[in-house]
């Protein structure tokens, strides 16, 4: 495994080391012993998985303390532009974004820890999308930062993407009282 580091301090690009056979292939989408190993120390309570088509798009959406989430994402089929926003007040890049595309090619992953907001927009149909989370979900200590926000200026290389009801009523960037 090879731990590629971006611009904004913690956001982590993981590239696998993958098996291919005639078969198929093989990889660890993660394994506790070699990312401690690495110096990433996580304790991963919760998985999830979505399934959308093309043009979806989710986010941005964080979790405020003490239910703050540090998240491990990846593409087990399909594609997505994945968007971390750093909302962490104290840090350098305090309102910054980092994008990546994650795919069932490359097999990427990418590490988000906490005080961040995290978004993804579908690239091709039946895309399958999955996350491993440090805490739990509460209802309570979600937030949501709006996908267009003028002050972000995050490229998401769509105009017109299907959104939930969520996603269409999130707050402002400068609105957002970050807890971070």
């Amino acid at each position: 495994m090879e731990i590629i580091k971006t611009p904004i301090e913690g956001l982590l690009i993981i590239k696998p080391r993958i098996f291919n056979d005639g078969r198929g292939y093989f990889y660890e989408s993660w394994s506790r012993e070699k990312f401690e190993a690495a110096g990433i120390q996580l304790d991963f309570v919760q998985d999830n998985q979505s399934l959308s088509q093309k043009g979806v798009l989710r986010g941005l959406h964080f979790q405020n303390p003490p239910f703050a989430q540090a998240k491990l994402v990846r593409v087990i089929a399909g594609a997505v532009l994945d968007i971390a926003v750093d909302i962490r007040k104290a840090s350098p890049t305090y309102g910054q974004h980092y994008s990546i595309e994650l795919n069932d090619e490359n097999m990427l992953l990418f590490l988000i820890p906490t005080g961040f907001a995290h978004g993804f927009v579908t690239l091709k149909d039946h895309t399958i999308f999955s996350y491993k989370c440090s805490a739990p979900y509460n209802k309570a200590s979600e937030g949501s930062i709006l996908w267009n926000d003028k002050d972000l200026a995050i490229n998401w290389n769509t105009e017109n993407p299907a959104l939930s009801d969520k996603d269409l009523t999130g707050n402002t960037f400068r609105a957002l009282d970050s807890l971070f």
